[in-house]
């Protein structure tokens, strides 16, 4: 398409062609059509403004409103995306992302995206970790627990030559369950959660925590959003279930937050190799990498960096809409750019 384009348009930028050869490789039209079912005036064409949320990530615009400005004193972006003489109004664009989030259109494109150009391909390794979202909103309060009925025995020390059984975790029923249970199961409502960062202090967000699956090549497999107080380790077997149906792999790479042997043997049952950091707990013994397993573990830098320019690149860290469903929309239309901009670097 761009030799089509230059020639009609004329001179591009580097970052123009960049976002054609995005386009042309997510091929939104195939995942939406013009026309919205429904009765009365039909919406305006639903793709330009799918190609518009690209272009907002492409070009780290940080809100809808900085979009349209740009769209209308750019008319060589305007007909990249495919607008003619007028720019819809913002309420267009807000009802047509409320549409893409209902309607799961950017999950729908990124499968598609990996179906054609990941299919087939054994991966080496597969990089796993979240990393926190922070959302202006406020957060959901916290449920209660219900309390236990009488007669239940309470959390304790059992008595002498008394037999309790262990209560099943949620790693332990995401075994035997499938994706969708799994997925249903996970909470996803805005919360506040706390973590240590790399330099030992405590901090805070609001908001949700965003786990991803990264293959060799800084290429984003799954990715799942989900409330800022789950565990890392509670998002490892869907996101394992998630990026086993859409690549082969060979190795599963996870810090120590994931040192569970439930998420082990999940790894081993889909005959993958899982090179785990170890979490020395308190009282337990100290193990180490064997030389193979210590180079190999160098790989999940990976995740880390895709974590970093989704944030820095594409919109990660401007989040102005609310709810799980927007939230996640909006970061995966900044994924589905940088796995096209990924892809293109491999080919290149």
């Amino acid at each position: 398409m761009l030799p089509i384009v230059e020639k009609e348009i004329g001179d591009l930028t580097e970052t123009e062609r960049g976002l054609i050869r995005i386009l042309e490789l997510l091929e939104l039209e195939r995942q939406i059509g013009v026309r919205m079912r429904g009765r009365g005036r039909p919406p305006r064409s639903r793709i330009a403004i799918a190609r518009a949320f690209v272009a907002k990530a492409v070009y780290n615009l940080p809100t809808t409103k900085a979009l349209l400005e740009r769209l209308r004193s750019d008319p060589t972006l305007a007909r990249i995306c495919g607008f003619g003489k007028t720019i819809p109004s913002e309420p267009t664009f807000s009802r047509a992302f409320a549409e893409f989030a209902q309607m799961g259109f950017t999950q729908r494109v990124q499968e598609a995206l990996l179906g054609k150009y990941q299919k087939g391909r054994v991966v080496g390794h597969i990089s796993r970790d979240g990393t926190e979202i922070e959302a202006r909103e406020k957060p959901a309060p916290k449920v209660k627990p219900a309390p236990k009925p009488k007669g239940v025995r309470k959390a304790g020390r059992p008595r002498r030559g008394e037999k309790v059984e262990r209560e099943l975790t949620r790693l332990d029923l995401q075994t035997k369950r499938s994706l969708e249970e799994n997925l249903k199961d996970l909470p996803q409502a805005c919360d506040v959660s706390t973590k240590r960062n790399s330099k030992g202090h405590m901090e805070s967000w609001t908001g949700y925590k965003l786990h991803l699956d990264v293959a060799d090549g800084q290429i984003p497999i799954s990715a799942i959003l989900t409330s800022a107080s789950l565990h890392d380790s509670q998002a490892a077997i869907p996101l394992a279930q998630m990026t086993a149906r859409r690549v082969d792999s060979c190795y599963d790479l996870m810090d120590a937050a994931y040192d569970a042997g439930a998420i082990r043997a999940h790894s081993a049952s889909l005959g993958h190799v899982a090179i785990i950091e170890f979490n020395r707990r308190k009282g337990g013994e100290q193990r180490v990498f064997s030389p193979c397993e210590a180079q190999r573990f160098n790989e999940r830098t990976t995740v880390e960096r895709v974590n970093g320019r989704l944030k820095d690149e594409f919109g990660g860290r401007t989040i102005r809409v609310r709810g799980h469903k927007k939230v996640l929309t909006h970061l995966m239309f900044g994924l589905l750019a940088l796995t096209a901009d990924q892809l293109l670097r491999l080919v290149s």
